[in-house]
């Protein structure tokens, strides 16, 4: 008698832990039960993937969807939306929300606006801050917390710990590894007044690379000290790629995808859309992130998704806000790159699904194998698409990706088993869950 099946997903080139092949992938229960060909199963839905590639779902292990606080320009439904159309089937958003995710009622409250909402799996990071060290150990294992994410240096919002000993005291707490925004504050103070009226080409002289390495040298010696684990988020400098390089012992690492795309000489085209805390740099600095890529040294591919509204970047620079959207455009950007040859299919997979889980221990997540997550992001490496500002579903609706054309396009996301997007439509209602960690 045939096996039986909810879905199969049939005559996809399957990338996981064993290479890459023709293979189909039995679901049962939301999670993978076989691997093979399953050509003569019975199946609820079959699913032709032929000329398609078959990846773990992508987790981006960093994005700002803005709820509670300022929903004009991203909410918990609008960001989960642009994720899975996107091809991302989980999402670790940050605590800088107003109020901030710094308590278990702030953190509870999320997963319950999650909740029947967002449409791709969820944890949420906690913000570490003076006032709630105390609380750490507590904080970092509740159910949905992605774990403690600190602020060395001042961004978006009011979360900063900015001295050796308020980052120290949170360190000494943390059981997980626990996550960095790495500018040094002092220096960010002390350099302001080099900051051009309207020029936002001026971002990268004020917050300079000399701030970001200051930052993560001070983190990388603390974490070494508290015997602690760190990640280090946005590397913007090729300096701090050297340092984390002979760092492993305590630090993992994220690059993100305008980071490895994007360089100051961009300011003159985008203007404020470009601007990002740690900055876009010069192309010098793209190089050596990319280096730190392909030596191993980058552990995760983040998007650091964080909107505004056109109105709002629109402010003569440094009036204006620092972010951009990244969610939705992370797995066409890589794939693109894939394409050109700056990385392979199979690292674009250790830095999307197998680095976030084994980083940040997610459990069942992260690979294509028998009893894991049936999470799917779908790719067809061949097709040629222009990215347009009409295309993204973020709630302030632009990219600075507006004009580009990419080779490799997300065509499915599939989470635990449901087809939630397929050819640019979501097909399955919000059934998004929190993550689950060990």
């Amino acid at each position: 008698m045939p096996e039986t099946f909810d879905l199969v997903l049939a005559n996809g080139i399957l990338i996981n832990q064993d290479g890459e092949g023709l293979r189909d992938i039995g679901v049962r229960d939301g999670r993978v039960a076989a691997i093979g060909d399953l050509s003569a199963a019975s199946a609820g839905e079959r699913i032709d993937c032929a000329g398609l590639h078959l990846l773990p779902g992508v987790i981006d292990s960093q994005v700002h969807f803005r709820e509670p606080g300022p929903v004009h320009k991203e909410d918990l439904e609008t960001g989960s939306r642009a994720a899975v159309l996107g091809g991302v089937t989980a999402v670790f958003e940050m605590p800088n929300t107003d109020p901030m995710t710094t308590t278990a009622g702030a953190l509870a409250d999320k997963v319950s606006r999650a909740a029947g909402r967002m449409h791709c799996d969820f944890a949420f990071w906690v913000g570490g801050s003076q006032d709630n060290v105390a609380d750490v150990p507590e904080l970092e294992r509740l159910a949905g917390a992605a774990g403690i994410k600190v602020f060395m240096g001042s961004s978006t919002g009011r979360l900063l710990v900015a001295d050796d000993q308020g980052v120290l005291a949170i360190l000494k707490k943390v059981g997980r590894r626990a996550a960095f925004h790495s500018e040094d504050e002092a220096r960010l103070n002390e350099r302001k007044g080099l900051r051009v009226a309207g020029d936002p080409a001026s971002h990268p002289v004020w917050r300079d690379a000399i701030a970001a390495l200051r930052s993560t040298e001070r983190l990388v010696r603390l974490a070494r000290e508290a015997g602690a684990q760190v990640h280090v988020l946005h590397v913007s400098t090729r300096e701090e790629m050297e340092l984390l390089a002979g760092a492993k012992d305590v630090a993992s690492c994220e690059a993100t995808p305008h980071h490895l795309t994007l360089s100051a000489e961009d300011y003159a085209r985008l203007g404020t859309k470009l601007q990002m805390n740690p900055p876009v740099r010069g192309a010098e600095h793209r190089e050596g992130i990319w280096r730190g890529l392909r030596q191993g040294v980058v552990d995760v591919i983040g998007s650091d998704h964080a909107p505004h509204t056109l109105d709002e970047k629109a402010k003569p620079y440094p009036e204006s806000p620092s972010g951009m959207t990244g969610v939705q455009t992370l797995v066409p950007i890589m794939l693109d790159h894939v394409n050109g040859g700056r990385l392979t299919l199979q690292r674009f997979v250790d830095l999307t699904s197998a680095g976030p889980a084994r980083i940040f221990r997610i459990l069942a997540k992260g690979r294509i194998a028998a009893g894991y997550d049936a999470d799917f992001t779908v790719v067809d490496m061949k097709r040629v698409e222009t990215i347009r500002d009409s295309w993204i579903a973020s709630r302030s609706n632009w990219t600075p990706y507006d004009g580009r054309t990419v080779t490799g396009w997300p065509v499915g996301t599939i989470i635990r088993g449901r087809r939630v997007m397929w050819e640019g439509e979501l097909a399955t209602p919000s059934t998004g869950e929190a993550v689950r960690f060990w």
